[in-house]
């Protein structure tokens, strides 16, 4: 039995259970933040108009303002997992793996606003200034242990990310002729670039980057899935009527049950929002907000461009019918959607704006794993652990695809698990962290 064997047995083993906890803490928060999804909407918009106008970022070399903090995150959330995630969950979990994948995002928004919400609260500084915050600082007031357990392996999960990301765009460029090799190591020095410049350098420099590469992306993808309406509702079709099938061909050894298409879509939510890792918080807590619960708001209502991107990478699979071609998790499916709708401008347009994704979401991500591992080790060796980021982006170009995506479900298990639950206890536990201006 091979590794990729075993894990994905693990998967099995872990998914339904952990599955049936992430919908049911999303529910819980859900009611006892008394649907803040919608009850949230005016004070967001209030914020949304303060900030504009002061979007500039304050004196505090360790902080960054609250629309870049939100940009840094949206650079981890808004990339790659966007595009090949939701084919991923279809090849696996058939086209009704997009319709869990999106409804996880409606619960997941009100966790991501109480591990946002919770980084903020209990954030603390060094003598020297940098700031300590993230789950592994929340998640203390739930117990030391836990605290523990996560800091280690959420460290182990960034470097998994990375590596997922540079394999996928090594994959892509390889069918350009361009050598895996070349592609790990351009980006692993960008990264180190970019990370030597601190917070302030990832928040400007994705605050740049993040709008440019959605209209890149979206604008093609969306003339694509409008070229045949009826296509168009055939997919949809295929959507709501395989919420609980199972594509029993794709699957093989991984078995199926009705339950196929809420895991893969779930786990793939998982990954594209980290709504319930708590990696998110991360960035979202170097703000230099005055109210915590208000960058939550504007960490939850930025999903709404999670989901958007999501849907649109999951019905060009389902539309164009690509994703009925292949059984096993494939890397290049948009990349080969975009290439047969038109050879040259669709290749040109998933290339530029796959690399700014993949660009974007390593740096994102190589951050978040800096901060989190200072926070670990109370800010010491900090420079070799950039050194290992900079080699796993590298190596990580010359993975292989289904045993990294494997990995990756694997060990979002361990680092969810106890995150989202710790959410709930310290949601009961301390009401008052997360009333939102002018609520009762």
């Amino acid at each position: 039995m091979d590794l990729l064997m075993i894990l994905t047995r693990i998967k099995i083993a872990l998914g339904q259970p952990s599955v049936f906890i992430f919908l049911c803490v999303g529910i819980i928060l859900t009611f006892k933040l008394r649907f803040l999804q919608f009850r949230g909407i005016s004070r967001f918009l209030s914020f949304l108009r303060e900030g504009m106008s002061k979007t500039k970022d304050g004196g505090n070399i360790k902080t960054i303002s609250s629309f870049h903090a939100m940009f840094a995150a949206m650079a981890t959330t808004l990339g790659m997992g966007n595009i090949i995630g939701p084919s991923i969950a279809i090849i696996l979990g058939g086209p009704g793996a997009l319709f869990w994948l999106i409804a996880y995002m409606f619960v997941g928004g009100v966790i991501r606003f109480t591990e946002v919400t919770l980084a903020l609260q209990t954030r603390k500084k060094t003598a020297a200034g940098d700031i300590i915050s993230g789950p592994i600082q929340y998640l203390k007031l739930v117990s030391k242990y836990i605290s523990a357990w996560y800091g280690g392996i959420i460290i182990i999960l960034f470097a998994v990310w990375s590596a997922v990301q540079s394999n996928t765009l090594a994959n892509i460029m390889f069918k350009e002729s361009v050598p895996k090799w070349i592609v790990g190591l351009a980006l692993a020095t960008i990264v180190m670039i970019v990370l030597h410049g601190g917070a302030k350098r990832v928040g400007l420099v994705a605050s740049k980057l993040v709008p440019i590469m959605c209209f890149a992306y979206l604008s093609f993808a969306i003339l694509i899935i409008f070229k045949d309406i009826a296509a168009l509702k055939n997919a949809l079709y295929l959507i709501f009527s395989n919420i609980f099938s199972v594509r029993a061909v794709a699957l093989g050894f991984v078995g199926g049950s009705m339950f196929t298409a809420m895991r893969e879509g779930i786990y793939r939510s998982i990954f594209i929002t980290e709504a319930g890792l708590g990696t998110s918080s991360i960035p979202h807590s170097m703000s230099d907000v005055k109210r915590p619960t208000d960058q939550g708001l504007l960490a939850m209502y930025s999903m709404v461009a999670d989901a958007f991107l999501s849907f649109i990478s999951g019905l060009l699979v389902i539309v164009t019918g690509i994703w009925a071609t292949v059984t096993q998790p494939d890397a290049t499916l948009v990349y080969e959607v975009f290439k047969m709708n038109s050879p040259v401008l669709g290749k040109f347009v998933l290339i530029f704006s796959v690399s700014l994704f993949v660009l974007t979401t390593i740096i994102g991500n190589s951050f978040n794993g800096t901060q989190s591992f200072a926070t670990f080790t109370k800010h010491k060796y900090l420079e070799i652990y950039k050194i290992f980021t900079a080699v796993v982006i590298f190596t990580g170009a010359l993975v292989k695809v289904p045993l990294v995506w494997a990995l990756v479900d694997v060990v979002i298990t361990f680092v969810a698990v106890p995150n989202v639950i710790s959410l709930v206890i310290l949601t009961f536990r301390m009401p008052d962290y997360f009333k939102i201006k002018g609520s009762n």
